[in-house]
């Protein structure tokens, strides 16, 4: 679909929705989507990063993001999160402009990323990790931090939180371990656990499986994949070990030269010429 006919489709449903008095019809569209992506484009000096990127993102499902290096993928969730401003294009989450929102007012928002490289708290244990990202709590106040029954029952209600979600990724016998001594692929998941606690909608991951071993990488995808099913949340992942996230992933877009080349289910994704050209050099 060209660019501007996406603009304009995009905007005739906002309009709809805006003056639909059916709240039933206002529930359809709002549960269809969690991200859209309108016509992005990035540029550094003369160089295209993203040129008009169109992408839209099914609540409850993980969708990946594929391509090459250097086909725009990390740059596009960049622009996503608040990292970087695009030069051109809108973002919706949850039908709200978040675009050129800064990172802190994204991750407020319940869009949440996590990187690469985790970067947990390395003189803290793995539960108390994961009560950092804990929002709301009374006993971050410098006044009531000093009256104990102004917090304790918020610090239970954290406390058990953390627990059911360590649980859920199979972490919970780790809870007093320091997070040093935890595998890469446990780290990672501590990282979803925090975003989970931090209250996030939606995760946008970069390369979980990256760096650890394939066994590790199946039981980290099966981890996320229980928190998609049990939680709701909605899934972004930009991956290169297209061979270990095949039985997991409900959609996926391709990423060349800073465009959408293709785009569905994977098998279909993976088997598209432009996509072969793509990986090799075509």
């Amino acid at each position: 679909m060209g660019c501007r006919r996406f603009v304009r489709l995009s905007y005739r449903l906002r309009y709809m929705v805006l003056n639909t008095p059916s709240p039933i019809f206002f529930c359809a569209i709002a549960l269809e989507n969690m991200l859209v992506v309108n016509c992005f484009r990035k540029t550094f000096g003369g160089l295209v990063a993203l040129d008009d990127v169109n992408i839209d993102i099914k609540k409850g499902l993980m969708t990946m993001l594929i391509g090459p290096n250097g086909s725009g993928k990390t740059t596009l969730i960049n622009c996503i999160t608040g990292f970087y401003k695009p030069a051109r294009g809108r973002v919706w989450f949850e039908g709200k402009d978040i675009t050129g929102w800064s990172p802190y007012k994204v991750y407020n928002e319940g869009l949440v990323r996590t990187f690469q490289i985790p970067q947990p708290f390395q003189n803290l244990t793995v539960l108390e990790n994961m009560l950092t990202a804990y929002r709301g709590n009374p006993g971050e106040s410098f006044i009531k931090a000093l009256y104990r029954k102004a917090w304790i029952s918020e610090e239970v209600k954290a406390t058990e939180m953390a627990f059911e979600i360590l649980e859920l990724l199979d972490l919970h016998h780790m809870w007093d371990s320091p997070v040093t001594h935890l595998s890469g692929g446990q780290m990672k998941l501590v990282e979803a656990g925090r975003a989970i606690m931090s209250g996030a909608k939606m995760i946008v991951m970069d390369e979980p499986a990256s760096g650890i071993y394939p066994k590790l990488a199946h039981e980290v995808f099966s981890q996320l994949t229980e928190m998609k099913k049990k939680l709701r949340v909605t899934f972004l992942i930009v991956e290169h070990r297209l061979e270990l996230v095949l039985p997991y992933v409900d959609y996926v877009y391709a990423m060349s030269t800073g465009k959408i080349i293709s785009e569905g289910k994977l098998k279909e994704v993976l088997s598209d010429p432009a996509v072969i050209d793509s990986y090799l050099g075509r």
